[in-house]
């Protein structure tokens, strides 16, 4: 008996010097990637308690309060939102704690970088936490979550419109025969991808014999909006590039099959998955790692944007630093100015995002409802998600449209 207790206070030690040494590794440079570590983390964990949690919190008094037992679905639900909301408040309470930080020596800055044993512990803490709460704020949480996760959707679309804006202009800005063929090289593989892509739209989501009128109008309004692009891209007075408008055109056709896949199993017009009403492990594994990818890469980049994040004083990499300091006073000094040194990007939304993206990830689990009925079991399905999805390419064309004609209405504006 000795033994044993002596082994198992070794592993202990062991363990717990082992996690301190890896959240102390984590250095200024790799704390955004150890952010994203902890999102990915608490989706893992949603997918898990989702189908494991439910048997247990049936027996939890507080929450199942009710006469009659709800479905295991309703449980399941519960769970995933009760692990998002706890990751919704870790995040926000950071955006708050962060609020002002403008350079390297408020003491804010450390704790955005550093304390991450502390942080991971209050974390755990938090996602406990809330499941103790009664069922009824986690329902209001679940109505807001809807807001929420539109606003993530609409920054994914933003940075997007920046991030091929600013390609366009990149390869524009070379001057060179080589880029602008590859200019044209890449918006044409895109027209062809998009026009391909509607092309399978139409074989699985309309097939023949059934009444498919609405799947066809969300087909076709996508391709209008390809040729829209591409008219307005190209006027004159818009002076504007086939580049950008071909990349969106690809993204909102890819939107639109996002949505049409994400349409009921048992609908009659989905085609693509008639015959899948039975999920496996591996497929739901598959969709849990597209969702977690997409989800972290989008709010990395939202994190890491310049165009969104970076303050009008941040410095520019290597501004006045001297090659080789001659003494010791001059390491002082660069030390007192590094001290100084405007912080790069706000922290505050960098965390403001991850709360946003852990109610769309909430809603992505939950099938955007807690009627979820039988596309409880699949990730992402049913019609809220559908409706999302095509919303969300609407949105993106008006935007991207909007940037092409905003400076010509409003000539005085920098855009």
């Amino acid at each position: 008996m000795w033994a044993a207790s002596c082994l198992a206070s070794c592993c202990a030690t062991c363990a717990c010097h082992a996690c301190t040494t890896v959240v102390s590794g984590i250095s200024r440079r790799s704390a955004r990637i150890a952010y994203c570590g902890l999102f990915a983390l608490s989706l893992i964990v949603s997918w898990i308690l989702r189908e494991v949690a439910a048997p247990l919190m049936e027996k939890l008094p507080w929450i199942n309060h009710f006469h009659k037992t709800p479905d295991r679905e309703w449980f399941e639900t519960d769970a995933v939102l009760r692990v998002s909301l706890g990751n919704f408040m870790f995040f926000t309470i950071l955006a708050t704690m962060m609020v002002g930080v403008k350079n390297q020596k408020d003491p804010r800055d450390s704790l955005h970088h550093g304390g991450w044993m502390a942080k991971v512990v209050c974390w755990c803490i938090l996602v406990i936490l809330m499941f103790f709460l009664p069922n009824e704020i986690v329902s209001f949480y679940e109505s807001i979550s809807k807001f929420g996760s539109g606003l993530f959707l609409l920054v994914q679309v933003v940075l997007l419109l920046d991030f091929v804006h600013g390609w366009n202009d990149k390869w524009v800005g070379y001057d060179e025969k080589f880029w602008y063929v590859a200019l044209f090289v890449v918006s044409l593989v895109c027209y062809v991808g998009t026009f391909a892509f509607s092309g399978l739209l139409f074989h699985w989501f309309t097939p023949s014999g059934q009444d498919c009128g609405l799947n066809t109008f969300f087909i076709v309004m996508t391709l209008i909006f390809a040729f829209v692009f591409a008219i307005v891209a190209l006027h004159p007075a818009v002076n504007g590039s086939v580049l950008p408008a071909s990349v969106i055109s690809l993204y909102c056709m890819y939107l639109c099959y996002s949505g049409l896949a994400s349409e009921p199993r048992e609908y009659e017009c989905n085609g693509l998955h008639r015959h899948s009403k039975a999920v496996s492990t591996g497929t739901l594994s598959i969709g849990l790692l597209t969702t977690v990818l997409s989800v972290v890469y989008s709010a990395v980049r939202a994190g890491s944007s310049t165009a969104l994040l970076s303050p009008p004083s941040s410095p520019r990499a290597g501004a006045d630093k001297p090659l080789l300091p001659l003494d010791n006073k001059a390491n002082e000094q660069e030390e007192k100015e590094k001290a100084r040194k405007p912080v790069t990007y706000s922290y505050s939304f960098f965390h403001i995002i991850f709360s946003l993206a852990s109610m769309y990830s909430a809603m992505l689990l939950t099938g955007w409802s807690t009627s979820i009925g039988e596309s409880g079991k699949l990730v992402d399905v049913g019609w809220p998600s559908v409706w999302v999805r095509i919303l969300t390419g609407w949105a993106t064309a008006g935007l991207y449209t909007w940037s092409l004609v905003a400076p010509i209405l409003f000539p005085d504006r920098e855009f």
